[in-house]
């Protein structure tokens, strides 16, 4: 009986995808573990406040940060004091926003003078708005 060979002496055509969609489940796993831990920017610690909103995405606005050693950054950038606020005024020359507007991100152990003297800074660049970064305060008292 020649043509209706069913038998299973033919070799599988399609491949095995078992051993695949185990190796792609075990890898989105450890990317949503690691994921939220990885820490975008500068290292600080900045301090909690109990009123706290929404802010912008980081890619939407001009970021500077200031670490507890007193060093800047700029978008992620290590910048001299000296050269912000050129560095800022070129920054906000290439967006052509209509309103100049930076995110400040200060470490919680600074002084309060040196703070000021990082706004004085950012305010002689002509940046209209300046938003201070804080973290979610949690409701213990």
């Amino acid at each position: 009986m020649g043509g209706g060979d069913t038998g299973s002496n033919k070799a599988k055509s399609e491949p095995n995808v078992v051993p695949l969609c185990d190796i792609l489940l075990v890898l989105l796993i450890i990317f949503m573990v690691i994921t939220p831990m990885v820490q975008k920017g500068a290292n600080v610690k900045l301090p909690e406040t109990m009123n706290y909103q929404e802010q912008p995405e980081p890619g939407e606005m001009t970021e500077v940060t200031l670490k507890r050693d007193g060093t800047i950054y700029l978008d992620n950038k290590l910048v001299e004091a000296a050269d912000l606020v050129g560095k800022i005024q070129a920054i906000l020359e290439d967006a052509q926003d209509s309103e100049s507007k930076v995110l400040l991100k200060a470490d919680i152990n600074l002084e309060y003078g040196k703070v000021v003297d990082l706004m004085n800074l950012i305010k002689d660049a002509e940046i209209e708005v300046i938003g201070l970064v804080t973290e979610q305060g949690t409701s213990e008292e």
